[in-house]
């Protein structure tokens, strides 16, 4: 890829696509970090003089046209703030109005066009979609690493329609992952969590031919364990999927990779806040309970293996982290992760993000990724449609 940074900007028109798929409450912005992500970009190429044209979808409109809820208008007023200068926003995404806003921009200026998927062509991969977009713009600069996964008209054939770029966040996700997975530091562990196996099988027996250890917890230990026989209760299991987990700890036996599963758990009588909790063993879970989060035994044990690495890489929580009884596991490995300096650390985004921000630690570890499924198609091993548009 050719990074922005190659690029004669000044006075030029760049589309931009960004991911400002922000969280919104009452049309207010309640987590700016994809924002934020895209900030250096943003100003580079304002700094540099360019007509900044940003590109962005926002939630899941049904794609027949606007549709308030889903404008993009509120993440425009958090990236003025933050620039400390007005963004503008076109009332439509192509169309003539836009192109009277795209024709009156001074260099430096930034305008935002209206969320992409009220156009049903964006999701379609539209060539013709994309050409309208195309019409506004000089140069086009991909920074959306958040929908790098996703093969729609204003990250794939866009691309091909102009002189292409990446942005400084696209840049440094890409290496940062891409560093991890081909010459990690060693030993290299790998924390996954989360509720289901289905989710993580392509991670999982991508990861096993790379890392030196995996610590396994969260919904998703539950299948492994039923796997050797043992009895979790009312845990989630998913029947379908404990061959798969048998061949997965069998993959990683032969390869020496070390599957590393709580020993202990938070249990309770019901999904609830208000449930009556236990701490109890692996192989000692009441019938009638469910383990929602590891227990304080298996917090010692992961910390004391994420403290061995010199690579650690975090993707799923360990518990149901939104509630207060469950969350403790899902921070102690935060805390291990922030705790760890001599080791390049590294979050892939999603819920693991969001809960290293709940736990005020995101500053405290090398890299979170601000593409939770971009993030893990890399880790599965995928070529990412933004990246292969880019490099053709």
């Amino acid at each position: 890829m050719k990074s922005i940074r190659e690029a004669d900007v000044k006075g030029k028109r760049v589309l931009l696509r960004v991911d400002f798929n922000v969280p919104l409450s009452e049309g207010t912005v309640t987590d700016d970090a994809r924002i934020r992500g895209s900030l250096p970009t943003i100003k580079y190429l304002a700094d540099e003089g360019a007509k900044v044209i940003i590109l962005t979808h926002l939630g899941r409109p049904s794609g027949i046209g606007f549709e308030a809820d889903f404008s993009v208008a509120p993440a425009a007023r958090v990236l003025g703030r933050l620039l400390g200068a007005e963004v503008l926003v076109s009332p439509e995404v192509t169309g003539e109005a836009s192109q009277q806003m795209v024709d009156a921009l001074e260099n430096g200026q930034v305008l935002m066009l209206e969320n992409l998927r009220f156009d049903p062509r964006e999701k379609k991969n539209d060539v013709e979609f994309a050409a309208e977009l195309a019409k506004f713009g000089d140069i086009y600069c991909n920074d959306a690493f958040g929908a790098a996964h996703r093969a729609h008209a204003s990250i794939d054939v866009l691309a091909g329609m102009l002189p292409h770029y990446s942005g400084l966040l696209l840049d440094k996700e890409v290496e940062v992952l891409g560093a991890m997975l081909e010459s990690p530091e060693r030993p290299f562990i790998a924390i996954l969590g989360g509720s289901k196996v289905s989710d993580k099988i392509k991670i999982i027996n991508n990861l096993i031919n790379i890392v030196d250890k995996m610590l396994v917890g969260g919904g998703m230990c539950f299948t492994f364990l039923a796997a050797q026989g043992y009895d979790v209760g009312k845990s989630i299991v998913e029947e379908d999927c404990l061959e798969d987990a048998r061949n997965m700890l069998a993959k990683a036996a032969e390869k020496g990779v070390d599957i590393v599963l709580p020993i202990d758990f938070v249990v309770a009588d019901q999904f609830s806040e208000s449930a009556t909790v236990a701490i109890r063993g692996y192989d000692e879970i009441p019938s009638d309970m469910m383990g929602l989060d590891i227990g304080p035994a298996s917090c010692e044990l992961f910390k004391s293996v994420i403290m061995e690495g010199k690579t650690v890489f975090w993707n799923g929580p360990q518990g149901v982290f939104e509630m207060k009884p469950f969350e403790n596991g899902t921070r102690k490995v935060a805390e291990a992760l922030a705790a760890n300096k001599a080791a390049t650390t590294v979050v892939g985004g999603g819920d693991s993000g969001a809960a290293i921000a709940k736990f005020g630690l995101a500053d405290e570890v090398t890299f979170v990724s601000t593409g939770g499924g971009a993030s893990m198609r890399m880790v599965e091993g995928c070529e990412l449609p933004a990246i292969v548009a880019l490099n053709a």
